[in-house]
């Protein structure tokens, strides 16, 4: 293993606390538990430098245990770091080259959201929009975990936290609900901004 080298969780945006829809409370909750995701990280990594690799085994083994809690770990970093970055906007319809990948790739903003909306009320944990760089078009993608269904080459531009912790505190069970706030705090110039620096043709 090279050697650890630990980071660090970002800090909350300021304008996250006063979302439309979504708590001051969830919005602090959730960070926090995005802080343990960070934590976990670099606990993780630090137990793998001492792990016995000759152990390794796909039943069990310390290895197999640490790798796969790792991916969990990473996962949910990564996850956070896209749904916080875009959160604080003014929602309503997308603009700009996020717009015009939609229309192009799903027929009408209508049928993006509603289909991710669907997406995310189908899933257990993540519903995604991200552009697949072998098709060349968006896709709506589902996870049930932080480590689950990940697709390769794909590039998420949109990060729909529906596990439980997001909405529980503001809407208990009502996921819908809270689905439609998300929609409603988005920040179009942060995706398009993502747009732009990973050259995404449009």
């Amino acid at each position: 293993m090279p050697p650890t080298q630990e980071i660090s969780a970002r800090p909350l945006d300021p304008r996250l606390l006063q979302l439309s829809g979504i708590s001051r409370a969830s919005v602090e909750a959730h960070h926090r538990l995005y802080q343990g995701y960070v934590a976990k990280r670099n606990e993780i990594l630090g137990a793998l430098e001492g792990v016995d690799l000759g152990s390794a085994n796909q039943v069990y083994s310390e290895l197999r245990a640490l790798k796969v809690d790792l991916t969990f770990a990473i996962g949910g970093i990564k996850n956070h770091e896209l749904y916080f970055a875009h959160l604080g906007g003014e929602g309503a319809d997308p603009d700009g080259a996020f717009r015009a990948l939609v229309e192009r790739d799903f027929g009408s903003l209508e049928a993006w959201r509603s289909d991710l909306r669907a997406t995310a009320l189908a899933a257990r944990g993540w519903a995604w929009t991200a552009y697949d760089w072998d098709e060349r078009r968006l896709f709506n993608y589902l996870g049930d975990a932080q480590n689950t269904f990940p697709v390769w080459n794909a590039t998420p531009l949109v990060a729909l936290d529906v596990y439980e912790h997001a909405y529980f505190l503001d809407y208990q069970t009502d996921r819908a609900s809270y689905v439609d706030a998300f929609f409603e705090n988005l920040d179009w110039q942060v995706v398009n901004g993502w747009i732009a620096s990973y050259s995404i043709p449009f």
